[in-house]
Order: C-alpha cells, then sequence, then structure tokens
C-alpha cells in the first residue's frame, strides 16, 4: 500500500473504502475491509496481508479513490526499561539501518482510561495521547473525536466534581505543542466547558505545577478532593472558587504509585499499590500493613508496572489488584485486600480491567491473552494473535466455560503480638451459597 506520510506502524489498524478490483480475485468488497499493518516499509509505504492469493489477473492498482481510514496507533503490548539493546522486534530490518516505525514504541504500553462528563465518556490514552469525547448522543455507531482546544499529550484525566472542570494530568504547559508536555503539570478547563483551556479574566480555565516526584501517575476522585498520586508524593487538588479555583497541597512523602489503574476510592478511603509497599490514605497517609507483602513483591515484573489493575468488589469488602509475576511481561497473578476484616489473599487470576458491580448484576471484567486467535466480532484481515474477553464475575462455578479447581492453602497464624502460633489442620466450611456437586 502507498500512501504518502501515512503516520502508521506495524500492528495499527486501517479501514479502507473506495476501491475497485484488481482484476481477478482479489475484489472491491476484499480491499474495501478492515486489516492490521503487517509491516511499515517506509514513511509512505506498508504491507497488509489480504485473505486471498493474487493471480495473474490480478494487475489493478484499486483505483484513484481509495480512503484509508487509520485507528489511533496501538504502541506496544509490553512496557521497556529503555531503549537499548532488545526494544522492538528482532530482526525487522537489517544490520546498521533505521527501524521504520519503531519510533512508534512507548518504555510504558499504551493504557487507556476513562471518566464521564455527564452522560458522555471521556476517555484518556496514556502515557502521552490525546483527549477524546465520546458523545452518547451521537449514536453508539460513531466514534470518540478529540476534545477541541485541549492539550495534544497527557497522562491522565478526571472531570472534577460537583464544579465539573475537565482536569488533564502530565500535560502540555503550551497548550497544542506535544513537546511542551511536562509530567507534572496540571491544567484543567474552564468550568462546564471542557473545550475551554486556556486561562482568561473571564473564566476559571488554568494550570498548576506540582514540586514533588518525577512524574504523576494517576488521580482518584476521592472524598472532598481529587487525589493526584506521583510516583513519590500524594497531593490533594480542592475546588476552592475564584480566582484560583483550586487548592493544591502535599499529603504524603515516599509514597508514590506504581501505575495509573493501581489506586481506587472506597468510600472516602483510597487504597494504592506503590513500587514496594501498599498504601491507604484515610485523612492521613499510612502504610497498609500486609502478611503477603514479600510474596508480591519478590515476585513481581515492575517493568510492566503500568499494567497493574485494581477492582473493587464491594459484595466482599475487597479490593484486588492484578499485576505481572517477575517472569511475566502480562498480568498473571492477584493480591486481594478485606478492608473490613483486615485480611489478605493471594491468587493467579488474570485481569486488566475491573468495574464493580452497579449498571450490572455482577462485577465485569476483562483478560487479555497475548495467544489468543478466537474470531473477532467483526472481519479483521490478517489479525495477528492477541485478544481480549470479558466476563461476569461472582457467577457461577466455572470459569470460561470451565468447572474452577477450588482450594484453599493456609499457614501458621500469628495469636496476638506473641510468640504463640496456630495452624490449622482442617475445617468445615459453612458457605452462604453451594450448589450440589
Amino acid at each position: 500500500m502507498t500512501d504518502t506520510a501515512h503516520g502508521a506502524y506495524t500492528g495499527d489498524f486501517v479501514t479502507f473504502s473506495g476501491a475497485v478490483s484488481l482484476g481477478g480475485v482479489i475484489t472491491s468488497a476484499v480491499l474495501n475491509s478492515e486489516y492490521e499493518i503487517t509491516e511499515v516499509l517506509s514513511a509512505n509505504t506498508y504491507t497488509i496481508t489480504a485473505p486471498l492469493n493474487a493471480d495473474s489477473s490480478d494487475t489493478g492498482n484499486g483505483g484513484a479513490s481509495v480512503v484509508g481510514s487509520y485507528q489511533i496507533n496501538t504502541g506496544a503490548d509490553v512496557s521497556f526499561f529503555d531503549f537499548g539493546w532488545g526494544t522492538g522486534t528482532w530482526g525487522e530490518s537489517t544490520w546498521g539501518t533505521p527501524r521504520v516505525g519503531v519510533t512508534g514504541i512507548e518504555l510504558s504500553t499504551p493504557i487507556w482510561q476513562f471518566d464521564t462528563f455527564g452522560e458522555d465518556m471521556i476517555c484518556q490514552l496514556t502515557p502521552r495521547g490525546s483527549t477524546y469525547r465520546w458523545d452518547l448522543s451521537a449514536g453508539t455507531s460513531v466514534r470518540a473525536t478529540i476534545v477541541t482546544n485541549a492539550p495534544t499529550a497527557s497522562k491522565y484525566a478526571l472531570v472534577s466534581t460537583p464544579d465539573r472542570h475537565l482536569v488533564l494530568f502530565g500535560t502540555e504547559t503550551t497548550i497544542g505543542d506535544a513537546a511542551t508536555q511536562d509530567p507534572m503539570f496540571v491544567r484543567f478547563s474552564d468550568q462546564e466547558d471542557i473545550n475551554t483551556f486556556t486561562a482568561t479574566a473571564t473564566n476559571t480555565a488554568g494550570g498548576q505545577r506540582l514540586a514533588d516526584g518525577n512524574e504523576i501517575v494517576t488521580a482518584v476522585r476521592a472524598r472532598g478532593q481529587i487525589l493526584i498520586l506521583t510516583d513519590t508524593s500524594l497531593h490533594g487538588m480542592q475546588f476552592i472558587g475564584p480566582p484560583y479555583t483550586f487548592g493544591f497541597s502535599q499529603l504524603g512523602a515516599s509514597c508514590g504509585c506504581s501505575g495509573p489503574h493501581a489506586a481506587i476510592d472506597v468510600n472516602g478511603v483510597t487504597f494504592w499499590m506503590g513500587i514496594e509497599a501498599f498504601y491507604v490514605f484515610d485523612g492521613t497517609v499510612k502504610k497498609l500493613p500486609s502478611t503477603v507483602q514479600d510474596y508480591v513483591y519478590e515476585d513481581i515484573n515492575l517493568t510492566q508496572k503500568a499494567k497493574i489493575t485494581a477492582g473493587l468488589n464491594s459484595q466482599f469488602n475487597e479490593v484486588t489488584w492484578f499485576y505481572c509475576s517477575y517472569n511475566s511481561d502480562y498480568v498473571d497473578r492477584c493480591v486481594t485486600y478485606n478492608y473490613v476484616e483486615d485480611t489478605w489473599a493471594i491468587g493467579t487470576l488474570s485481569r486488566t480491567a475491573w468495574q464493580d458491580y452497579g449498571a450490572f448484576d455482577q462485577p465485569l471484567a476483562a483478560d487479555y491473552d497475548p495467544n489468543g486467535t478466537e474470531t473477532t466480532i467483526s472481519t479483521i484481515y490478517g489479525l495477528t494473535a492477541g485478544r481480549a474477553q470479558v466476563y461476569e464475575q461472582e457467577k457461577g462455578i466455572n470459569a470460561a466455560g470451565q468447572a474452577i479447581s477450588a482450594y484453599v492453602t493456609s499457614g501458621y497464624f500469628d495469636i496476638g503480638d506473641g510468640d504463640d502460633m496456630m495452624y490449622m489442620k482442617r475445617f468445615i466450611p459453612d458457605f452462604k451459597d453451594h450448589w450440589a456437586m
């Protein structure tokens, strides 16, 4: 395919329309489809894989009215420690030549983050993507569009409440200039107007740079304020009205967060997973004592820390963090904290997104299988391995159609703060729900 300055990378997706038959088996119906880009050859050319082999009659060029609609650059599905040896695809080009398309690789794998603005959805691609708005009134067939006049590179986005400003974290100091992205800069829109970010004497837009930390990692809407977590500290952002709109204060140090989805607020109490411990903020920052802390942090792949996901299961008063074990680039472990009983549990459940019950009867969660090849809902030609699935949690006794093998592993229990220990050899379960086996 030839398209001057296409801007695509290997693994991106493009949908063609207006193409005509090449003259043989490669008909217009074959060409006017969605494709995964197989290889980027240059800034102007790339290859796709058709579902049929061309024959001697396929001598055309697709016509002069072909339109290629490109989706957002996908990026790599793993994070990298740096841009040195081993980054990118082995054998992508010849020795000593620049790798076309490798410039699309981020050290941190791209992560989507969502919030609501009324009935609409705000979509933010981290670590340096544009901010999008999905308009419900436009219908489900219309895709999200870039928020007009907003910064073009940000790390996180939240809508403040009840004042309703769109707040962008780790964003540009000069709106529209991605080269000015400051990982510690906070910018907020005019009240009720997410398309106005330039501060004037007649609006409430503005910005503020935080001091303690190297980058803003995430933000959580908590009781009466927004909590901003950097890689080293915790800050509070509170609506105070004109002329400053928001007030900022540092609430904690040496308590950084590990990833954009590693923090969660539960009834005004915020829990998060740091790079060496678990933390809680209930008015003051505290390390959360954990009986499994050594187990978790001695076997975690912190290069993939952007994939850590915190999920709330309020039916059982649990917060679960899903993370990558030391030898895995994909989520394969979980650690659960019961904030009512103050107990911990570990497991091997893999989930990359989680939503507590509310709109649906059960929590919904997603999982990504890098080797999955299941048939997709829409037809995509040249599609490589890698599929996501959505699950209804806490429903039935099977997982993905297979019976769950249930077991409990116990250890010694410390009785109080003394030297006495208890070991559980046998117990009789008395479950709330049970099924005939």
